[in-house]
């Protein structure tokens, strides 16, 4: 009979070193593995309790350490990690590639007219309101009026942003125009992602010791880590934004997409999904997921209150969200 697995594999942590980018991108890589989202509730569910029963210190017959940490990345690919609720399906980051592929192959293609500007800007949008409210950092609730209110403002936006750099492009050659997706994505990221999380810029995100015993909420914290949110969403845009465009433009001149004239948008969303299956994972992993900043940096009054608990204390750490 195969020995026990022992209960001292910290799976509340990567199985990664989080301190090398290698580690992080190998983290990534599978939290945005599109085919968990093909994965059953039950499978879902079978993986909760797993990693739930093993942090409780309860170790299931047979269990190798491969499945557990199986089980650990398909935990985390569908639960939040500081509310442990179900996330929305294409809210995940394991939908990020096949529903951006998606997005940004249509807005790439249909960007001549101001209507289909329109619209697709409004779906890119709608679907970054989602995903920015699912992988939000912190454990408190946000109102109904909280999020429509975030939605409508940025939406409204980017729409805005796109259409403003569409009439400035207007009479600039055609190359250029191609690139208003791009330049309308990562100006509406800058507006979309601190609207949605506006509660934790008031109110602060959840900061812990190294060992996560919880210390209290900083804004401080907040505003580093949607900082580094938004530089990663913009780094995954842009190559999928900036590639296709040049190659597209190239294969236009030529006699074959002249001739087979529908085969642009499938081309297209393709040079997309190619792009976005490394670009996903390896801007996740720009930063770490359990970010970390002096206990100097943070608010005084913050300060204040962990040099009450922990005078020694030096750096404290937060999920920055994703």
């Amino acid at each position: 009979m195969p020995p026990s697995l022992p209960a001292t594999i910290n799976i509340r942590e990567p199985r990664w070193d989080q301190s090398t980018f290698q580690g992080r991108a190998k983290h990534f890589f599978m939290v945005t593995d599109p085919r968990n989202l093909l994965l059953s509730g039950a499978t879902l569910e079978e993986a909760r309790r797993v990693v739930e029963d093993y942090r409780a210190g309860t170790v299931p017959p047979g269990l190798t350490e491969d499945q557990l940490w199986r089980a650990k990345y398909i935990y985390d690919s569908a639960f939040h990690p500081d509310t442990g609720e179900k996330m929305i399906l294409i809210g995940r980051m394991s939908a990020q590639v096949p529903m951006n592929m998606t997005i940004t192959g249509c807005m790439l293609t249909f960007y001549r007219t101001t209507p289909a500007v329109l619209f697709w800007q409004w779906v890119n949008q709608s679907f970054n309101a989602i995903v920015n409210y699912t992988n939000r950092s912190g454990d408190a609730p946000i109102t109904p009026s909280q999020l429509g209110t975030a939605y409508v403002s940025a939406t409204t936006g980017a729409v805005v942003t796109a259409l403003g750099l569409k009439s400035l492009t207007k009479h600039l050659p055609a190359i250029i125009g191609r690139y208003v997706p791009f330049a309308a994505v990562a100006a509406a990221n800058c507006i979309n992602i601190p609207l949605m999380r506006q509660r934790e810029l008031k109110l602060g995100i959840p900061i812990t010791d190294e060992n996560g015993k919880r210390l209290g909420e900083s804004t401080a914290a907040a505003q580093k880590a949607i900082f580094q949110v938004v530089v990663s969403r913009i780094g995954m845009a842009a190559p999928a934004m900036a590639i296709p465009p040049v190659i597209m433009t190239m294969l236009e001149k030529r006699a074959f997409l002249k001739r087979y004239p529908y085969l642009n948008a499938p081309l297209q969303v393709g040079l997309v999904g190619l792009c976005l299956v490394f670009a996903t994972p390896l801007c996740c992993a720009l930063f770490p997921q359990k970010s970390s900043m002096p206990v100097s940096s943070l608010e005084p009054e913050v300060q204040a209150r962990i040099q009450e608990k922990d005078p020694w204390l030096e750096t404290v750490y937060f999920n920055k969200g994703l």
